[in-house]
């Protein structure tokens, strides 16, 4: 199949990649990532997926949307929700993207992360897949998680260390314990 994959950053592109080609789909790579923050992290996984697309050969069509103020207004009320909306507006943008070029199907790099809902993520898919006519790539790619570390330190990619959101950046950075005075 003509696939449309959905990157999230260069990394989690290595492994479904290349299970993707090794069943002999055809891949174009589409990075839409408007929750990135702050954005100089959305630039450097930007560069990161640019590279990792020279590098293997993979045709890339880039949505350069930085739209934090469209997340945060969608998440702000219910923050433990934001994932939802963030998988559910990747996919949506995907399979428009699919739609729109012709695309046999889509996919995303999301279904690599060992740290996504992949229930959630696939029914989302689902349900857009048959929305928009196009056929949704629901493939685990979880057992490849090591590898995909693996050839990523190879390729001297950038490693991110959290998921991209305003929140997981906080979630990773700031302390949670903290001693509390008295």
């Amino acid at each position: 199949m003509n696939i449309l994959l959905h990157i999230c950053c260069g990394n989690c592109a290595i492994y479904p990649v290349l299970q993707l080609r090794e069943q002999n789909h055809q891949l174009t790579g589409y990075f839409f990532n408007h929750n990135i923050h702050p954005y100089q992290e959305y630039t450097r996984r930007l560069e990161t997926t640019l590279d990792y697309a020279r590098q293997v050969d993979l045709p890339l069509l880039i949505e350069d949307q930085y739209l934090l103020e469209e997340f945060l207004a969608n998440v702000a009320a219910e923050p433990e929700q934001r994932c939802t909306y963030c998988y559910r507006s990747r996919l949506t943008k995907t399979v428009q993207k699919a739609a729109e070029e012709k695309f046999e199907a889509f996919s995303t790099t999301l279904l690599y992360s060992r740290y996504q809902n992949q229930e959630a993520i696939i029914k989302f898919g689902q349900e857009l897949a048959l929305e928009y006519g196009v056929t949704f790539v629901d493939q685990d790619f979880r057992p490849g998680w090591n590898e995909g570390i693996r050839i990523s330190k190879e390729m001297a990619l950038y490693r991110q260390q959290y998921c991209g959101c305003i929140y997981s950046e906080k979630e990773r950075y700031h302390p949670r314990d903290k001693v509390k005075a008295s």
